[in-house]
């Protein structure tokens, strides 16, 4: 059984063209994945704007990785965010094919 935290982030008036501008400048990062990241997932949050779930081991990584990524946020318009953090009892990954 593997814990950590689950964040979900709502970026109001988010859109798609933003968060893969995002996404692409944080994968070309020298730091990425960031230390911590389990999962991440993604899209429209049903009210014009956008929602992303992310996994990490510890809230202390995962804001770590906002602290590193925060220039990318602010390039792209989407720093204005509350992440939302939960301790996830159990968080399960698909495992690699052997």
């Amino acid at each position: 059984m593997r814990e950590g935290v689950v964040v979900t982030v709502e970026i109001p008036g988010g859109t798609q063209e933003q968060y893969e501008e995002t996404t692409r400048l944080i994968q070309d990062a020298d730091w990425f994945p960031p230390e911590g990241f389990i999962a991440h997932a993604s899209g429209p949050d049903g009210t014009g704007g956008w929602r992303i779930t992310d996994f990490f081991d510890t809230e202390e990584n995962f804001l770590a990785f906002v602290e590193k990524a925060r220039p990318y946020f602010e390039r792209t318009g989407t720093l204005q965010f509350v992440p939302r953090v939960q301790k996830a009892v159990n968080v399960m990954v698909r495992p690699e094919p052997k």
